[in-house]
């Protein structure tokens, strides 16, 4: 019985030998025959590794010996090696000799090593299959994001590697212009890199010296972060960021800000894992501050201003998770002066904890929500508990239950020193029927019916006494569905290519009688707070439990929604969305019209590259718009794009304050793959202030990329805002997200 080549000798295949001067047919048959035959000649040896060997070029050289067990090539060879307990790996050169009994290879001239998902290139390199270590000179290696480059490298995948007179880059190419250079380079794969007298080069420049330097190749992030700039109210400043930690469940970053008029500041950020016990962050910042110009309600900041915040979310068990959030400052000012993208987002902090269950049908969660800062109004819950019965049907009955219930200490306490804050214990239940139907196969109706009970103790804090309210609700909606398709309308211009047009219209009535007590004699925790958009009807999504009133009221609205199938990609997609709705009041309020707010909805792409977003609210007694909010973004290609904007809102002090007449708009355009540039403008028509004007040119250097940003800002009470800002982001590690700088272009200016 003759054992298979592939636990003996193997395979050695060539392509276009000449050397035994026959006709390629005829080789190749000759070739295989005495591979297959050789190992009848060959001790036994239990042996699992597989070779293949492949001459690159018709003058290409293969020999082996079976004394010996080596094997000889030249002119172009392509060696492939595969293994069990090692793996795989693909070896490329010129010429090669080769021991197939130990795996060890001397291989000369264009050198390529693949090695699992690791590639080598050199000249002269010595390499073990089996143990994987490597001598190699004039070498070129990487893997991304890091890539290397050096003299020579000596080790092996499990000891490591090290490397003299070595580079080591982000840019996969040749010369890289960014580079850290070091005199010696230790790499242990997967894990880290170790470079010793190692300077940062951008181009033949150095621009910064580490004596010694670590980088985390299991979870790399960038390095430094450094933000050089002016500020009219800061002066000269420089944001820095190093992160000096970087491991699976644990990463570090420090910041460290100088700014000339307001001294040095900075902080840890910690991001942490704890596996069964959670995950979150914490995020810290102090500064001695040299100018706290600004005033807080007639006070003048302290000097000493921080901020500190922690976030921690973990699983305590299936369906059950505990949540913390801590936001400490020192003024209401901080994030406005030194985090401003932040600031923009969100302006107030919150605490709380929160422990919550989620059921197939329920929730359950107990909220503690103190205040930390006297300058913020805040409703306090210490603690509340929560209970939400999703809808589910009643046995085999055709109703639907649904409930939301709450029981809690609350507190509000004001920012204000003339208001008077107050506590109380609140108890609130609300339960609700429903009975969804449908008449005549076409019509939707559903039916409800439900009742609230609020039990509120003594306030602590001023002269409102036990109360117990109920409140009885009870309401219909209906609508239906009609379409209409039009294969043959096309439009090119307009992106038409079919369409169909589902028009839905509705009717949602809702009663609610007086309550047992109305709010004036009630604690306001829960209050009806003003909004732009127009206020939620129905329970539980109205949740101003303290503000509940009568109610007669028909909410009626129609949506349209045209569907087309895009030419370009064949895909049917929603073409114009268009939601229109008012509320007709059947017994209005003293001084409230019978007909309220008209709202229209419209979201509209008639383009791949074109969308219009428009929100209105119209005042038919007055003849007025209430608000008017309208976006048009153009993004043709990856060259240009444009979005203008426009935002009214009416002046209305006793409900939202003073109003807006605001243009804005951003341009972006790219002159060539090195260039383009950003230019944003915020103008009120109001009182003809431009508000804010930003610029940004960016340029693309290969392996990192740059942004020079200016931008004037008006306060109106203030002094203009001058800042100048320059930004580096490497690819490899980028700063910010895709597109996050032109959402959040003050990312570019301030921390």
């Amino acid at each position: 019985m003759v054992p298979s080549g592939d636990s003996q000798l193997g395979r050695v295949r060539r392509a276009g030998q000449r050397r035994f001067g026959l006709a390629s047919p005829a080789r190749s048959f000759l070739i295989w025959l005495t591979l297959w035959l050789l190992p009848i000649c060959l001790p036994a040896a239990q042996e699992t590794s597989e070779w293949e060997i492949e001459s690159l070029d018709d003058e290409g050289h293969v020999s082996w010996s079976p004394d010996t067990g080596l094997v000889e090539a030249s002119n172009g060879v392509l060696v492939k090696y595969r293994d069990p307990a090692y793996g795989q790996a693909a070896l490329q050169a010129d010429r090669i000799t080769l021991n197939r009994l130990t795996g060890r290879i001397v291989a000369e001239g264009r050198i390529t090593l693949q090695r699992d998902d690791q590639a080598w290139r050199g000249e002269y390199l010595e390499y073990n299959f089996h143990t994987d270590r490597m001598e190699v000179t004039n070498f070129r290696t990487g893997k991304s994001p890091f890539f290397a480059a050096g003299d020579s490298v000596i080790g092996s995948r499990e000891l490591g590697y090290r490397a003299m007179e070595n580079y080591v880059t982000t840019d996969d190419v040749k010369n890289p212009r960014f580079r850290i250079r070091a005199r010696s380079l230790k790499v242990v794969p997967g894990k880290h890199l170790i470079a010793r007298n190692a300077t940062v080069r951008m181009g033949k420049i150095p621009i910064f010296y580490y004596p010694w330097l670590k980088i985390g190749l299991d979870n790399p992030r960038r390095r430094w972060a450094v933000t050089p700039g002016y500020r009219s109210r800061d002066g000269a400043y420089l944001l820095t960021s190093y992160d000096f930690l970087s491991r699976s469940n644990l990463t570090a970053k420090l910041n460290l800000d100088y700014r000339s008029r307001r001294g040095f500041g900075g902080g840890p950020e910690l991001q942490y894992d704890l596996g069964p016990y959670g995950s979150g962050e914490f995020d810290s910042y102090y500064l001695h501050d040299e100018l706290p110009e600004r005033f807080s309600r007639g006070r003048k900041l302290d000097a000493d201003r921080y901020r500190l915040r922690l976030r921690h979310l973990a699983e305590v068990r299936t369906n059950l998770l505990a949540r913390v959030t801590v936001d400490r400052r020192s003024d209401e000012l901080i994030l406005r002066d030194f985090f401003e993208s932040e600031h923009r987002f969100a302006p107030q902090p919150r605490s709380f904890l929160e422990i919550e269950k989620l059921g197939a049908n329920y929730s359950l969660s107990l909220i503690a929500q103190p205040r930390l800062h006297y300058y913020y109004e805040r409703v306090e819950r210490l603690p509340e508990l929560r209970l939400s019965a999703f809808p589910q049907q009643v046995a085999s009955l055709p109703f639907y239950y649904e409930s939301e219930s709450s029981a809690g200490y609350l507190g509000r306490k004001f920012a204000t020193a003339d208001a008077v804050d107050y506590r109380a214990v609140r108890t609130d239940t609300w339960h609700q029927l429903t009975l969804p139907r449908t008449a005549f196969g076409w019509l939707n109706v559903n039916p409800r019916a439900g009742g609230r009970y609020t039990y509120y103790s003594a306030t602590h804090g001023n002269s409102l006494r036990r109360q117990d309210r109920t409140v009885f609700n009870t309401g219909l909606e209906m609508n239906f569905k009609a379409t209409r398709t039009y294969p043959v309308l096309t439009n090119r211009f307009w992106g038409l290519n079919g369409l169909r047009h589902i028009v839905k219209p509705s009717l949602n009535y809702v009663y609610v009688p007086e309550p047992s007590a109305l709010p004036p004699v009630l604690p306001q925790f829960d209050s009806e707070i003003p909004h732009l958009r127009q206020l939620p009807l129905l329970y539980p999504e109205y949740n101003a439990i303290d503000s509940v009133t009568s109610r007669n009221v028909v909410r009626w609205g129609v949506t349209h929604r045209l569907l087309t199938k895009r030419p370009d990609t064949g895909n049917v997609e929603v073409y114009l969305d268009w939601k229109l709705f008012a509320d007709w009041r059947l017994n209005p309020e003293r001084e409230e019209p019978g007909l309220g707010d008209l709202n229209s909805e419209l979201s509209w792409r008639p383009r791949s590259w074109v969308s219009l977003d428009s929100y209105l609210r119209y005042l038919p007694d007055d003849g007025e718009f209430r608000l008017a909010d309208h976006r048009l973004t153009l993004l043709s290609n990856d060259r240009w794009s444009l979005a203008l904007g426009h935002l009214f809102l009416r002046d209305e002090p006793e409900y939202w304050g003073l109003g807006n007449n605001l243009i804005y708009s951003s341009l972006y355009y790219r002159f060539n793959e090195n260039w383009g540039t950003r230019i944003s403008h915020q103008f009120e028509a109001k009182d003809g202030t431009l508000e804010e004007q930003s610029y940004t040119l960016y340029r693309d250097f290969r392996s990192w990329t740059g942004a020079l940003s200016f931008r004037v800002r008006d306060e109106r009470v203030l002094p203009q805002d001058y800042t100048l800002a320059l930004v580096f982001s490497l690819k490899a590690f980028p700063r910010y997200n895709l597109g996050e700088d032109t959402v959040r272009h003050s990312m570019l200016y301030t921390r």
